[in-house]
């Protein structure tokens, strides 16, 4: 049984004042501000925000797997077919996506209820002393930190956002409007709330997933980042903020060294004695067996267990993301030739690969999840004529974890789910690097990553078509600043796969027209619910403004270009 810090959500209360000329006693059951703000009840503020990290459902998931990769080139949208959930089959065919999809409304509602609690966690920390609440310092930074997460989830989703802080009455919410800050000014109040934390927290904190220090900085460097390639208002990149890159560095400066990669890939991804590992920076914390009816479960993710194990086989690893996964006889990626043929699970030592494949995608023939009692067979997989035979690992668990639980038809489980890890720290690093012209720099960072990915053998006995090469300049590769973004964009996609982030760095990149097109021009002549395929640049870049939300503001909120 895992134990966690954050097991449930507090209902907010409100606070009621009354009063009357007439009346000499105050009225019973009238509880006033300073009577429900107290050190002890302050608490239940606080872990109702941490609470709302995993408080969702499976359409309309934080673990952004519909929005950061069925919406790429890594993943298909799997289930029974195209009509299964259908709102997230058009956002994997770029089309016919609508500001009323119920899931888009989901997303923005359930991230500003996260917002709403740090908001008022926060008004409630502001009225105590540190004299009677000494981790008051600690805590408004906890706060601050889990505010930032929800903005920034809100923000590469749907770009424009009404930005609300503790300081704002609830009367004038209804005057904000998502169009108050600029794309610049937005990224910086962000920014803004990770810097305080990152300030305010500590190294290391007694409770299993809270805010530190490190996660801060780590999340200021990921705002700083993506704030950095500047967005014309059709969402075109324009150019790249050095001094934005700079902060980069500075924020990684303070998570470099302070933790460590595994010494295994597969570890990130495993429950049990390796969840909150030492690449974990931040990490939701679930549980099973906790007291509840259920525990509190992984619910975004309980779709993606193939269907002989459970229920309900989405969120495909596409063939394109399995034929990236390939090497050359150097020992590096097939940048060019990588998608002119397919690996072919059937035969797998006709081509040479990076371990990290088996680590990510399950294949037919191979035991799912490292374990030999249970072999992945093409039986299991739902509907093979349109999404495929390969199903993916990272999120999920073997079928005989303790970890599991039965919530019928589906099979959740309560590993906890990575939001930030080292890794991505130091590729985040390396990509400031090229991008500052300071490309040597970077090197050592991106072959760390592929020194570990050649070391994650251990658990894969069964197979050994491993081919791994770091890149040395002047042999096998000339590393030119171009060559090195080639390579740190590639290194992304093979390390952070399934993770829920290519959608998002091809948008920050300026290429998700380029990329998209050209996938579905291949997918085409494979899957023929692909037949219409489009990516329409300058629009499908950010989610629509939810039309509810829309309305609900009556008006005030304005649509993104083109919905």
């Amino acid at each position: 049984m895992k134990k966690i810090l954050y097991i449930a959500g507090f209902a907010v209360m409100g606070f009621f004042a009354s009063c009357s000329d007439f009346l000499e006693n105050d009225p019973r059951g009238v509880l006033s501000e300073e009577d429900i703000v107290t050190p002890q009840s302050v608490e239940g503020f606080m872990n109702a925000a941490y609470a709302q990290l995993g408080n969702d459902h499976y359409d309309s998931p934080y673990s952004l797997w519909p929005f950061g990769n069925v919406r790429s080139d890594d993943a298909y949208k799997g289930g029974s077919g195209t009509n299964d959930i259908q709102d997230f089959h058009f956002f994997e065919v770029s089309n016919n996506i609508r500001p009323d999809f119920a899931e888009l409304d989901n997303f923005w509602y359930i991230s500003y209820v996260g917002v709403s609690r740090a908001n008022k966690a926060l008004k409630a920390l502001e009225q105590l002393s540190e004299a009677d609440y000494p981790l008051k310092k600690t805590r408004m930074a906890e706060m601050r930190f889990l505010r930032g997460h929800f903005y920034f989830m809100l923000k590469i989703m749907f770009r424009n956002v009404p930005y609300i802080t503790e300081e704002i009455p609830v009367e004038e919410y209804k005057t904000i409007s998502n169009k108050v800050f600029s794309n610049e000014e937005l990224w910086n109040k962000i920014a803004e709330d990770f810097q305080a934390a990152a300030e305010n927290l500590p190294d290391a904190q007694p409770q299993v997933g809270r805010a530190t220090k490190k996660a801060a900085y780590a999340y200021l460097a990921k705002t700083r980042l993506y704030q950095a390639y500047t967005q014309d208002e059709t969402f075109k990149v324009t150019g790249i903020n050095q001094q934005h890159l700079q902060e980069v560095i500075a924020a990684t400066d303070n998570v470099i060294g302070k933790a460590s990669l595994e010494p295994d890939f597969a570890n990130n991804f495993l429950p049990g004695t390796y969840e909150n590992g030492a690449e974990s920076i931040f990490s939701i914390q679930f549980s099973d067996n906790d007291g509840t009816l259920y525990g509190r479960l992984n619910f975004s993710d309980v779709l993606s267990t193939p269907q002989g194990l459970g229920c309900c086989d989405f969120h495909k690893p596409s063939q394109n993301l399995v034929n990236a996964f390939k090497t050359g006889a150097n020992g590096l990626p097939e940048f060019d030739t990588y998608n002119n043929e397919d690996f072919d699970y059937k035969n797998i030592d006709a081509n040479t690969v990076d371990p990290r494949l088996y680590h990510t995608v399950a294949m037919p023939g191979l035991p799912y999840k490292y374990d030999p009692e249970f072999l992945y067979v093409e039986a299991w997989v739902r509907s093979p004529g349109t999404y495929g035979y390969f199903a993916s690992l990272k999120e999920n668990v073997a079928p005989n974890c303790t970890c599991v639980v039965n919530i019928d038809p589906f099979y959740g489980n309560s590993k906890n789910r990575i939001q930030i890890r080292y890794a991505d720290v130091i590729l985040m690093r390396a990509e400031a690097l090229i991008e500052l012209g300071r490309q040597s720099e970077a090197l050592p960072l991106i072959n760390e990553i592929r020194e570990r990915a050649a070391q994650s053998t251990g658990r894969l006995p069964y197979v050994s078509n491993f081919k791994i090469n770091t890149y040395v300049d002047g042999s096998n590769c000339n590393w030119t600043q171009d060559f090195a973004r080639k390579a740190l964009r590639w290194e992304r996609r093979l390390e952070l796969a399934m993770e829920g982030s290519r959608f998002f760095d091809l948008v920050r990149w300026g290429i998700t027209d380029q990329v998209m097109n050209d996938f579905y021009a291949k997918e085409k002549t494979k899957r023929t619910y692909y037949q219409d395929a489009f990516f329409d640049a300058h629009k499908e870049e950010y989610c629509p403004i939810p039309l509810k939300q829309i309305n609900f503001s009556q008006g005030l909120y304005k649509q993104n270009p083109g919905y």
